[in-house]
């Protein structure tokens, strides 16, 4: 449906988007990794695309679609995966992407506006020494905002968790959609109100981050004959406490070789590969580790590479988290992927059955990080996808063998298993949109008054109610 000329009057001096091709493009995220979204999405779009550049933008543009029943899906830069952003209802999109300021660089902090990337960001805080803590692997491209609205963690996550940690997000301004919206600031537990709603809950307009020491993280590459030898060489890494490290996983033969084009000279089609970030300062700790590991070999080091190398080669990052089932879907538009935990202590023995049961079917991927305090890995295994019906059979035997699934088939926030909507999110939800019109379709427990809260199941992020109990609230 067209914009309407009432709206379009309200939003008047706004850069509005109206074109069908720009409108539909900016309506899309990356859910064509998976073939049950791209099904399901394909022919979802907005009416219309609104472009803001600052907080009193934003205000206005809510307080217009309340009052004329606009829905609005907010976008940062469409670097996720399960349909986020993607409009379900229509509606306006409001393109954040230009709020994009990074205000302040203190000891150990940032500020900045949600459209800002996450490499500006870093750009920002390095003359300090500093740089952020946590990014994905679409760290060159996604946005502060998108990020703690739709993602979970990567790379940095071995040494400080994902954003589900306290500490890991220090605060939000976040604009509610009400006749007139209210800017509310989210610190500590409260946070959890818009990390990882997906915008449902308000738009995010402003981020305090913390910081950590910035260095020229070391690129390496060790390979493996053996997928279990690598995970267990991941996990034993992981566990040295004075080896600094940013960024430790590990990718299944033959998709090193296969998948990672520019690399494929220093790999063995059937050489598992771990893929890793590491402080220059660290590099003798790790050549020291690595020769503990007969089984393994170094095959690449980028303080050691050449300059034609460097310049042409992605950094490893650009290898890891979900650049890998990128990479791996420009070779082969076939395959999907799953997002699996293989809980601790038990992580390795989980990941080699997962491993003898599927075999090639499901080359494993594995990430490690730190999880409630203890190391363990996420999955995501490329799956060499048949039919949807054997995608969730495949699901189903991760789960019945003590393997949570974190659904990337699915577009809500509760059935993708990262966000519980628990009665007091909900009860938030209906404060800060009590019409219903952030992002509709996207959580089940606001459509469906039925929904039932006791269902027992993981959820990456557990929701307001823990906290609540905690304190005694």
């Amino acid at each position: 449906m067209p914009i309407s000329a009432a709206l379009k009057s309200d939003l008047e001096g706004l850069a509005i988007e109206e074109n069908p091709a720009l409108v539909r493009q900016k309506s899309r995220d990356f859910y064509w990794y998976s073939p049950v979204l791209k099904r399901q999405l394909e022919n979802v779009t907005a009416d219309g695309v609104v472009t803001v550049r600052s907080e009193a933008e934003v205000i206005r543009v809510l307080a217009a679609a309340f009052r004329h029943g606009v829905p609005v899906t907010p976008r940062g830069a469409g670097t996720g995966n399960y349909g986020q952003a993607m409009p379900l209802s229509g509606g306006l999109i409001l393109n954040l992407a230009e709020m994009n300021k990074v205000t302040a660089v203190t000891p150990g902090v940032v500020v900045a506006e949600a459209g800002a990337l996450l490499s500006a960001i870093d750009d920002a805080a390095r003359p300090s020494g500093q740089e952020l803590r946590l990014h994905p692997s679409t760290y060159r491209t996604a946005s502060i905002g998108g990020f703690i609205a739709g993602g979970s963690g990567g790379v940095g996550s071995i040494r400080w968790g994902g954003l589900r940690d306290l500490g890991n997000v220090l605060r939000l301004r976040l604009v509610t959609m009400e006749a007139e919206p209210r800017v509310l600031e989210l610190v500590g537990d409260e946070i959890q109100k818009a990390a990882h709603a997906y915008g449902t809950t308000g738009i995010i307009t402003e981020v305090e981050m913390p910081l950590t020491a910035a260095y020229d993280w070391v690129d390496v590459l060790v390979g493996f004959d053996d997928f279990v030898d690598a995970a267990h060489f991941c996990d034993g890494l992981a566990k040295q406490d004075g080896l600094l490290t940013k960024e430790i996983g590990t990718v299944a033969a033959p998709l090193p070789h296969d998948y990672f084009l520019r690399h494929q000279k220093f790999v063995r089609r059937d050489q598992s590969v771990a893929i890793l970030m590491v402080a220059p300062f660290a590099m003798p700790a790790l050549d020291a580790f690595v020769a503990r590991h007969h089984r393994a070999s170094l095959l690449y080091r980028s303080d050691h590479a050449s300059e034609e190398d460097l310049k042409a080669l992605p950094p490893s990052y650009e290898l890891s988290w979900n650049h890998t089932t990128l990479r791996g879907l420009r070779v082969d538009p076939s395959i999907t992927y799953l997002q699996v935990l293989y809980p601790a202590p038990d992580h390795l023995a989980r990941v080699a059955e997962m491993t003898a049961l599927f075999g090639d079917e499901v080359p494993g991927h594995l990430e490690f990080v730190r999880f409630d305090g203890a190391i363990t890995c996420f999955g995501l295994p490329v799956v060499r996808y048949t039919t949807e019906e054997r995608l969730e059979e495949i699901m189903r035997l991760h789960e019945a063998h003590g393997c949570p699934i974190f659904n990337p088939h699915r577009y809500t926030l509760e059935e993708g298993g990262m966000k519980r909507s628990d009665p007091v999110q909900l009860a938030f939800k209906r404060e800060a949109d009590p019409k219903g019109l952030l992002n509709p379709g996207k959580m089940i427990a606001w459509e469906d008054p039925d929904f039932d809260f006791s269902a027992q199941r993981t959820y990456l992020f557990p929701g307001l109610e823990a906290a609540t109990d905690a304190t005694g609230a």
